[in-house]
This record gives structure tokens, C-alpha cells and sequence, in this order.
């Protein structure tokens, strides 16, 4: 699934794409996209919108009008977005939707296994909606250490999935949170409360420095995603835990492991990390 660097680098290519023009036409083609609503209602909705901002919070995309409305846009597992300047947008069994510009060009979104959603806001409900299923932006000043060790205080699940709730910090998926955890060597399956302030302030700045990487090199390539012109981040290429099980950990040279956490792969250094069992 897309995280924060992923999704930020899709809102990094659609941005000059899209603001400033104006959708001329709509095509909802999956009325999974927009369920419970009609795909032909979103579409009429969304013609005639001019494109101001193209913002993200945590793993969604916003597309801001002048209306003050707003389409927000989840890609989930699959979801990807392309542009055509031309507007010529080729066959592709898994096409979702397609909006048309003001300046001719087009943009196809794309979804292999249709769990992506849109969902279109009038203006003013945008901000409460997203506020009540996300927690701070990691890279945002919000994202304190006094507030990361309020929202791990009492908490007993494992720390990694403290981490995947999206209401602890907005954007932080599989990929990150093992290299985050990596990073700051701690056991992916401490009890989030048992961090002590060292290992806290550790980790909201391994968190931080995990996700930043990823947005320079336009996020990690993995199955359909790639980005908006079609080519392919680097972020794979850094991977220091995810994905190598059996490999050399790059600090301590103990082959990587896997276990799972909250149901979720995970890749970690037996050393480096110790476990919590001791």
C-alpha cells in the first residue's frame, strides 16, 4: 500500500497538472470508487471545478476547488494516478476514472484490485473528516515528541502497530514503521507503553528521518505503484530491513527476520533489535 512518501510524491506530480485548469468532464467507471454514492452524480458534481491546491494528509490526497470543495482521493492498495497531456488515455482493464482538463490533457486513475475510494466534500467538511481518523503529520511540528510519548502512554499492543494506527501519527505504513524501528533499535513487538523518553524521542526522529528519505527519492516501487508520468521511485534500493529476510542486517551483519505484527509482515534485526522476551 502507498504511504506518506508514495502519496506525496503522486501530489507532487499531479500538482502542476491540475491546479489552475478546470475539469471539463468526468468518467466514473467502477461505482466501487464512489460507494455508497452514484458514480454519475460525483462526476456531474466534479465538472465545472477549478483546481486551486493539491494537498495530502497522511496517505490521502486532496484535490482542493474554488468552490471550497474538495475531492479526497485514497489509494489503498493498488490506486495509482497517471497523466496525458494529450489526453489520449490508453485501454486498461483495471481504469477506474478518467477527468478530462480545460487545456485538453487528461488524468486516468487506475486500480487492480478496486479498494481505492473518492470521495467528494462540500466545502467546510473536508478538515473535520479527515481530523477524526488521523493523528499529526510526522513531518509537521505537531508531530512532537511530547505528543508521541502521549499517544504511546498506556498503550500495551506492540509498538509497531501503535504506529500503524493512523490516529497515532497520519501516514506511517508497513515499509516505514520497520525501517523507523530498525533505525531506532527497538523490537517491533515492545509494548508501546514500555518505551522509556530516550527511546521515544528516538524514535519520533527515526520515524521522521525514514519518511523524509522516502519523499526525496519519490517513495519505494513496489507492485502497481509508480507515479504519476509512469516512472518508478527509489526508496526499494535503501530498504535496510523490509523485505530482506535471511539478508545481512547493514549495521551488525545478523541475518534479518521476519514475524508478524498485527497481522502485518515484518522485518527486523535480532541484535540490533532485541527482543522484548529478552
Amino acid at each position: 500500500m502507498p504511504e506518506l512518501p508514495e502519496v506525496e510524491t503522486v501530489r507532487r506530480g499531479l500538482e502542476p497538472v491540475l491546479v489552475g485548469r478546470t475539469v471539463v468532464s468526468a468518467r466514473i467507471e467502477d461505482s466501487r470508487l464512489t460507494r455508497p454514492d452514484d458514480p454519475r452524480a460525483i462526476a456531474q458534481r466534479l465538472e465545472g471545478n477549478a483546481v486551486v491546491a493539491v494537498d495530502r494528509r497522511g496517505k490521502y490526497l486532496i484535490v482542493r476547488f474554488e468552490s471550497g470543495g474538495a475531492l479526497v482521493i485514497h489509494l489503498r492498495m493498488t490506486g495509482s494516478l497517471r497523466s496525458a497531456p494529450d489526453g489520449l488515455i490508453p485501454v486498461d482493464p483495471h481504469r477506474r476514472a478518467v477527468v478530462t482538463l480545460d487545456d485538453g490533457s487528461a488524468v486516468a486513475y487506475r486500480d487492480v484490485r478496486r479498494f481505492g475510494t473518492w470521495d467528494l466534500f462540500e466545502p467546510g467538511a473536508v478538515e473535520p473528516y479527515l481530523d477524526e481518523r488521523l493523528g499529526p503529520e510526522p513531518l509537521s511540528s505537531r508531530f512532537t515528541t511530547r505528543a508521541f510519548a502521549k499517544a504511546l502512554a498506556h498503550r500495551r499492543a506492540p509498538i509497531k502497530a501503535v504506529i500503524l494506527d493512523q490516529k497515532t501519527v497520519a501516514g506511517v505504513g508497513n515499509i516505514y514503521a520497520d525501517e523507523a524501528l530498525w533505525r531506532a533499535q527497538i523490537h517491533p513487538l515492545r509494548e508501546a507503553a514500555s518505551l522509556s523518553p530516550v527511546e521515544v524521542a528516538s524514535l519520533r526522529r527515526t520515524i521522521r528521518a525514514a519518511l523524509a528519505l522516502g519523499v526525496k527519492l519519490q517513495g519505494s516501487t513496489l507492485r502497481d505503484y509508480a507515479l504519476p508520468d509512469g516512472a518508478y521511485g527509489g526508496m526499494q534500493n535503501e530498504f535496510k530491513v523490509y523485505g530482506r529476510e535471511g539478508e545481512a542486517c547493514r549495521r551488525c551483519r545478523a541475518p534479518i527476520e521476519k514475524i508478524r505484527v498485527a497481522g502485518r509482515g515484518t522485518w527486523y534485526c535480532p541484535r540490533c533489535q532485541p527482543s522484548p522476551r529478552g
